[in-house]
Protein backbone atom coordinates (compact mmCIF):
# COMPACT_ATOMS: atom_id res chain seq x y z
CA UNK A 1 0.00 0.00 0.00
CA UNK A 2 1.38 3.42 -0.98
CA UNK A 3 1.98 5.82 1.87
CA UNK A 4 -0.01 9.07 1.80
CA UNK A 5 1.64 12.10 0.29
CA UNK A 6 3.68 14.08 2.81
CA UNK A 7 3.84 17.76 1.95
CA UNK A 8 7.23 19.40 1.91
CA UNK A 9 7.52 21.07 5.33
CA UNK A 10 9.05 24.13 3.68
CA UNK A 11 6.19 24.65 1.24
CA UNK A 12 4.48 28.04 1.12
CA UNK A 13 0.92 27.70 2.44
CA UNK A 14 -0.92 29.00 -0.65
CA UNK A 15 -0.58 28.98 -4.45
CA UNK A 16 1.56 31.64 -6.12
CA UNK A 17 -0.61 34.19 -7.92
CA UNK A 18 0.43 35.69 -11.25
CA UNK A 19 -2.44 37.40 -13.03
CA UNK A 20 -4.69 34.62 -14.39
CA UNK A 21 -2.36 31.88 -13.12
CA UNK A 22 -2.39 30.15 -9.75
CA UNK A 23 0.74 28.01 -9.43
CA UNK A 24 0.62 25.21 -6.83
CA UNK A 25 4.11 25.80 -5.46
CA UNK A 26 2.79 24.56 -2.12
CA UNK A 27 2.36 21.06 -3.57
CA UNK A 28 5.21 20.58 -6.06
CA UNK A 29 8.45 22.12 -7.32
CA UNK A 30 8.19 24.11 -10.55
CA UNK A 31 10.83 24.60 -13.24
CA UNK A 32 11.48 27.97 -14.85
CA UNK A 33 13.05 27.55 -18.29
CA UNK A 34 15.57 30.22 -19.32
CA UNK A 35 15.12 31.94 -22.69
CA UNK A 36 17.78 34.55 -23.43
CA UNK A 37 17.14 36.79 -26.43
CA UNK A 38 20.54 38.44 -26.09
CA UNK A 39 23.78 38.34 -28.08
CA UNK A 40 26.02 38.13 -24.99
CA UNK A 41 24.56 35.89 -22.25
CA UNK A 42 27.24 33.72 -20.66
CA UNK A 43 25.77 30.36 -21.67
CA UNK A 44 23.67 30.69 -24.82
CA UNK A 45 24.13 34.27 -26.02
CA UNK A 46 22.98 34.77 -29.61
CA UNK A 47 21.32 31.39 -30.11
CA UNK A 48 17.75 32.63 -29.69
CA UNK A 49 17.88 36.23 -30.90
CA UNK A 50 15.57 35.52 -33.84
CA UNK A 51 11.90 35.34 -32.74
CA UNK A 52 11.33 32.04 -34.58
CA UNK A 53 14.29 30.41 -32.82
CA UNK A 54 13.18 31.81 -29.47
CA UNK A 55 9.62 30.52 -29.84
CA UNK A 56 10.86 27.09 -30.93
CA UNK A 57 13.12 26.88 -27.88
CA UNK A 58 10.29 27.95 -25.55
CA UNK A 59 8.06 25.23 -27.00
CA UNK A 60 10.85 22.67 -26.56
CA UNK A 61 11.34 23.63 -22.91
CA UNK A 62 7.62 23.31 -22.19
CA UNK A 63 7.65 19.89 -23.86
CA UNK A 64 10.59 18.94 -21.61
CA UNK A 65 8.65 19.95 -18.50
CA UNK A 66 9.06 23.70 -17.93
CA UNK A 67 6.25 25.20 -15.83
CA UNK A 68 7.30 28.82 -16.48
CA UNK A 69 9.34 30.43 -19.26
CA UNK A 70 11.59 33.32 -18.20
CA UNK A 71 12.54 35.62 -21.09
CA UNK A 72 15.34 38.16 -20.83
CA UNK A 73 16.68 40.62 -23.39
CA UNK A 74 19.54 42.15 -21.37
CA UNK A 75 22.47 40.04 -20.25
CA UNK A 76 23.23 40.19 -16.53
CA UNK A 77 26.37 38.05 -16.59
CA UNK A 78 29.35 39.44 -14.63
CA UNK A 79 30.88 42.34 -16.54
CA UNK A 80 27.97 42.71 -18.96
CA UNK A 81 27.09 46.07 -20.50
CA UNK A 82 23.57 47.44 -19.91
CA UNK A 83 21.29 48.00 -22.89
CA UNK A 84 18.98 50.95 -23.27
CA UNK A 85 15.21 50.73 -22.99
CA UNK A 86 14.59 50.92 -26.73
CA UNK A 87 16.95 48.06 -27.56
CA UNK A 88 15.59 45.86 -24.76
CA UNK A 89 12.04 46.42 -26.04
CA UNK A 90 13.10 45.72 -29.63
CA UNK A 91 14.59 42.35 -28.66
CA UNK A 92 11.99 41.35 -26.09
CA UNK A 93 8.45 42.32 -26.98
CA UNK A 94 8.04 40.44 -30.31
CA UNK A 95 9.27 37.26 -28.63
CA UNK A 96 7.06 37.66 -25.55
CA UNK A 97 4.02 38.34 -27.71
CA UNK A 98 4.56 35.27 -29.87
CA UNK A 99 5.51 32.94 -27.01
CA UNK A 100 2.41 34.00 -25.07
CA UNK A 101 0.33 33.28 -28.14
CA UNK A 102 1.81 29.81 -28.64
CA UNK A 103 2.14 28.32 -25.15
CA UNK A 104 -0.12 28.04 -22.12
CA UNK A 105 2.37 28.23 -19.23
CA UNK A 106 3.00 31.61 -17.57
CA UNK A 107 5.66 33.84 -19.05
CA UNK A 108 8.11 35.67 -16.82
CA UNK A 109 10.11 38.66 -18.05
CA UNK A 110 13.59 39.31 -16.68
CA UNK A 111 13.87 43.11 -16.57
CA UNK A 112 14.58 45.94 -14.16
CA UNK A 113 12.83 48.64 -16.23
CA UNK A 114 9.19 49.50 -15.46
CA UNK A 115 8.46 50.61 -19.03
CA UNK A 116 9.70 47.30 -20.41
CA UNK A 117 7.74 45.36 -17.80
CA UNK A 118 4.56 47.29 -18.61
CA UNK A 119 4.80 46.51 -22.34
CA UNK A 120 5.58 42.86 -21.65
CA UNK A 121 2.56 42.56 -19.37
CA UNK A 122 0.38 44.21 -22.03
CA UNK A 123 1.33 41.51 -24.57
CA UNK A 124 0.70 38.62 -22.16
CA UNK A 125 3.49 38.18 -19.59
CA UNK A 126 2.40 37.23 -16.06
CA UNK A 127 5.54 37.50 -13.89
CA UNK A 128 8.23 40.16 -13.57
CA UNK A 129 11.64 38.82 -12.55
CA UNK A 130 13.40 41.93 -11.22
CA UNK A 131 17.03 41.25 -10.30
CA UNK A 132 17.20 44.72 -8.72
CA UNK A 133 14.35 43.86 -6.33
CA UNK A 134 12.50 47.12 -7.11
CA UNK A 135 15.63 49.25 -6.60
CA UNK A 136 16.42 50.14 -10.22
CA UNK A 137 13.13 51.79 -11.20
CA UNK A 138 10.77 53.48 -8.73
CA UNK A 139 7.79 52.76 -11.00
CA UNK A 140 8.25 48.97 -11.09
CA UNK A 141 6.25 48.23 -7.94
CA UNK A 142 3.26 50.17 -9.24
CA UNK A 143 3.41 48.44 -12.63
CA UNK A 144 3.39 45.01 -10.99
CA UNK A 145 0.64 45.92 -8.53
CA UNK A 146 -1.67 47.39 -11.18
CA UNK A 147 -1.30 44.30 -13.39
CA UNK A 148 -1.70 41.79 -10.56
CA UNK A 149 1.50 40.16 -11.81
CA UNK A 150 3.78 37.81 -9.96
CA UNK A 151 7.07 39.33 -8.79
CA UNK A 152 10.50 37.81 -8.21
CA UNK A 153 12.78 39.82 -5.89
CA UNK A 154 16.46 38.89 -6.15
CA UNK A 155 19.48 39.71 -4.01
CA UNK A 156 22.56 41.13 -5.73
CA UNK A 157 25.58 42.89 -4.31
CA UNK A 158 26.35 45.56 -6.88
CA UNK A 159 25.38 45.86 -10.57
CA UNK A 160 26.37 43.15 -13.10
CA UNK A 161 29.25 45.26 -14.39
CA UNK A 162 31.11 45.18 -11.04
CA UNK A 163 29.36 42.62 -8.83
CA UNK A 164 32.14 40.00 -8.99
CA UNK A 165 34.91 42.43 -8.04
CA UNK A 166 35.75 41.12 -4.56
CA UNK A 167 32.24 40.68 -3.07
CA UNK A 168 32.36 40.79 0.73
CA UNK A 169 29.96 39.73 3.51
CA UNK A 170 30.22 39.38 7.27
CA UNK A 171 27.52 36.65 7.23
CA UNK A 172 26.22 35.97 3.73
CA UNK A 173 23.16 33.99 4.82
CA UNK A 174 22.02 36.54 7.40
CA UNK A 175 22.66 39.49 5.08
CA UNK A 176 20.87 37.96 2.09
CA UNK A 177 17.97 36.93 4.33
CA UNK A 178 17.66 40.43 5.79
CA UNK A 179 17.80 42.03 2.34
CA UNK A 180 15.07 39.75 0.95
CA UNK A 181 12.85 40.40 3.97
CA UNK A 182 13.25 44.16 3.49
CA UNK A 183 12.52 44.02 -0.24
CA UNK A 184 9.42 41.90 0.37
CA UNK A 185 8.19 44.56 2.81
CA UNK A 186 8.79 47.19 0.13
CA UNK A 187 6.71 45.17 -2.34
CA UNK A 188 3.89 44.95 0.20
CA UNK A 189 3.97 48.76 0.52
CA UNK A 190 3.06 48.90 -3.19
CA UNK A 191 -0.02 46.77 -2.34
CA UNK A 192 1.44 43.73 -4.04
CA UNK A 193 -0.16 40.69 -2.38
CA UNK A 194 2.10 38.32 -0.40
CA UNK A 195 0.79 35.56 -2.69
CA UNK A 196 2.38 37.37 -5.67
CA UNK A 197 5.90 37.54 -4.18
CA UNK A 198 8.76 35.11 -4.75
CA UNK A 199 12.33 35.51 -3.44
CA UNK A 200 15.68 34.64 -5.06
CA UNK A 201 19.03 34.62 -3.19
CA UNK A 202 20.85 35.58 -6.40
CA UNK A 203 23.41 32.80 -6.67
CA UNK A 204 26.39 34.20 -8.58
CA UNK A 205 25.28 37.83 -8.28
CA UNK A 206 27.96 39.47 -6.15
CA UNK A 207 29.03 36.23 -4.51
CA UNK A 208 32.24 34.21 -4.59
CA UNK A 209 32.50 30.42 -4.49
CA UNK A 210 32.22 30.21 -0.70
CA UNK A 211 29.23 32.56 -0.62
CA UNK A 212 27.35 30.54 -3.23
CA UNK A 213 28.02 27.19 -1.56
CA UNK A 214 27.11 28.59 1.86
CA UNK A 215 23.79 29.95 0.61
CA UNK A 216 22.92 26.60 -0.98
CA UNK A 217 23.80 24.85 2.29
CA UNK A 218 21.41 27.15 4.20
CA UNK A 219 18.39 27.37 1.91
CA UNK A 220 15.97 26.53 4.78
CA UNK A 221 16.93 29.76 6.55
CA UNK A 222 15.87 31.74 3.47
CA UNK A 223 12.69 29.71 2.99
CA UNK A 224 11.73 30.49 6.58
CA UNK A 225 10.80 34.02 5.46
CA UNK A 226 7.52 32.46 4.32
CA UNK A 227 7.68 33.24 0.60
CA UNK A 228 8.40 30.70 -2.15
CA UNK A 229 12.09 30.61 -2.98
CA UNK A 230 13.42 30.57 -6.54
CA UNK A 231 17.00 29.33 -6.98
CA UNK A 232 18.99 29.70 -10.19
CA UNK A 233 22.31 27.83 -10.34
CA UNK A 234 22.18 26.75 -13.96
CA UNK A 235 25.65 26.37 -15.55
CA UNK A 236 27.06 29.12 -13.32
CA UNK A 237 30.74 29.81 -12.74
CA UNK A 238 30.83 28.39 -9.21
CA UNK A 239 29.93 24.97 -10.65
CA UNK A 240 32.84 25.29 -13.05
CA UNK A 241 35.11 26.22 -10.14
CA UNK A 242 34.14 23.13 -8.15
CA UNK A 243 34.14 20.66 -11.05
CA UNK A 244 36.69 22.20 -13.41
CA UNK A 245 34.12 22.05 -16.22
CA UNK A 246 33.39 24.55 -19.02
CA UNK A 247 29.88 25.97 -19.37
CA UNK A 248 28.66 23.29 -21.77
CA UNK A 249 29.66 20.49 -19.36
CA UNK A 250 27.90 21.69 -16.20
CA UNK A 251 24.59 19.84 -16.50
CA UNK A 252 25.36 17.31 -13.75
CA UNK A 253 26.71 20.00 -11.45
CA UNK A 254 23.57 22.03 -12.09
CA UNK A 255 21.44 19.00 -11.29
CA UNK A 256 23.28 18.35 -8.02
CA UNK A 257 23.11 21.96 -6.85
CA UNK A 258 19.43 22.15 -7.84
CA UNK A 259 18.73 18.99 -5.85
CA UNK A 260 20.29 20.52 -2.74
CA UNK A 261 18.16 23.63 -3.19
CA UNK A 262 15.00 21.54 -3.57
CA UNK A 263 15.80 19.46 -0.49
CA UNK A 264 16.27 22.70 1.40
CA UNK A 265 12.83 23.92 0.38
CA UNK A 266 13.24 25.85 -2.89
CA UNK A 267 10.00 25.77 -4.86
CA UNK A 268 11.15 27.09 -8.26
CA UNK A 269 14.37 26.13 -10.04
CA UNK A 270 15.52 28.39 -12.89
CA UNK A 271 17.39 26.28 -15.43
CA UNK A 272 18.65 25.90 -18.99
CA UNK A 273 18.59 22.08 -19.10
CA UNK A 274 14.91 21.57 -18.32
CA UNK A 275 14.71 17.85 -19.12
CA UNK A 276 17.63 16.86 -16.90
CA UNK A 277 16.42 18.85 -13.91
CA UNK A 278 12.84 17.68 -14.43
CA UNK A 279 14.17 14.14 -13.81
CA UNK A 280 15.83 15.36 -10.60
CA UNK A 281 12.57 16.92 -9.40
CA UNK A 282 10.54 13.83 -10.29
CA UNK A 283 12.88 11.52 -8.34
CA UNK A 284 13.03 13.77 -5.28
CA UNK A 285 9.27 14.11 -5.13
CA UNK A 286 8.73 10.37 -5.64
CA UNK A 287 10.99 9.65 -2.66
CA UNK A 288 9.51 12.45 -0.58
CA UNK A 289 6.05 10.93 -0.92
CA UNK A 290 7.31 7.92 1.03
CA UNK A 291 8.59 9.99 3.94
CA UNK A 292 6.82 9.25 7.20
CA UNK A 293 8.66 11.89 9.22
CA UNK A 294 9.90 14.74 7.04
CA UNK A 295 12.54 16.99 8.56
CA UNK A 296 11.08 19.88 10.53
CA UNK A 297 11.13 23.29 8.90
CA UNK A 298 13.83 25.72 9.93
CA UNK A 299 12.96 27.64 13.05
CA UNK A 300 14.11 31.25 13.22
CA UNK A 301 16.05 31.59 16.51
CA UNK A 302 15.00 35.23 16.78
Amino acid sequence: MTAPFVANPYSPPTPFKARAYSLPLHSRVHLMGILNVTPDSFSDGGRFLAPDAAVAHALAMVEAGADIIDIGAESTRPGSTPVDEREEIRRLIPVVREVCRRISVPISVDTTKASVAKLALEVGASIINDISALRNDVEMGSVVAEAGAGLVLMHAQGPPQTMQQAPTYHDVVAEVRQFLAERARTALEFHISPAQIMLDPGIGFGKNLDHNLTLLAHVPELVSLGYPLLVGVSRKAFIGQVLGRPVEQRTMGTAAASAMAILGGARVIRVHDVGAVRDVVTMIEAIRRRQRHPSPAYQDPS
